[in-house]
């Protein structure tokens, strides 16, 4: 893939996975600035690959072309060796941390079944926040190896990293808000994105 391709697939595999995504999201997605993100926006709408919306739910999402696209590239990009090897690992490793996961965010949520966190109570809600940076450091751990064999998951640590300070410091939606890039958001793009690497369809068996 030459280097225009590479920079093309990089953000048409991101707005795949946010199926929308606002500009300042999708910066942050393949690590770059608003501005410097502008100008691909541009050559890629003008290409047919992506239309941007305006309004109340503006950004940018993929055409029918875009998507065939990305397919093509996504093939092109499919890891061989040992970033296959890398991938599969990981896949493993993060079925029960994703499990995990789900439990801190229900914890997080819902204080008991019938009970929701109404976020009165400072200390119960440290305590899911440590949990949560629990299972934060595992799965930056992870992620460091798989990193280095496909560069662009690198990122999801730095983005993770900064959401749990984000709640660390007050910013309570931070953890789950949808649309928000809070903690949830952007484990569900890494799980969308690892499931596209490994060339699998999203099922009960991939939530942990």
């Amino acid at each position: 893939m030459t280097t225009t391709a590479q920079d093309s697939f990089v953000v048409l595999h991101a707005i795949r996975i946010k199926g929308l995504a606002t500009d300042s999201v999708l910066a942050a997605m393949v690590g770059t600035s608003v501005d410097t993100l502008a100008s691909k926006l541009e050559e890629l709408a003008a290409e047919g690959l992506i239309i941007r919306k305006e309004g109340r739910m503006s950004g940018s999402m993929l055409t029918p072309a875009g998507k065939e696209r990305h397919a093509a590239q996504l093939a092109d990009a499919a890891p061989t060796g040992s970033a296959k090897v890398a991938v599969e690992s990981f896949y493993a490793a993060f079925l029960p941390v994703n499990g995990t996961f789900k439990r801190v965010c229900n914890a997080w949520q819902m204080r008991d079944e019938q009970t929701p966190n109404d976020h009165v109570d400072a200390d119960y809600d440290a305590g899911v926040v440590e949990d949560l940076a629990g299972v934060h450091s595992d799965i930056v751990g992870m992620l460091a190896p798989l990193a280095i064999e496909i560069e662009r998951f690198g990122l999801y640590s730095t983005r993770l990293s900064e959401a749990l300070e984000r709640i660390r410091g007050g910013d309570r939606a931070a953890f789950a808000r949808p649309m928000y890039d809070s903690y949830h958001d952007i484990w569900m793009e890494l799980h969308q994105d690892l499931l596209m690497a490994c060339g699998r369809e999203r099922g009960a068996h991939d939530e942990g």
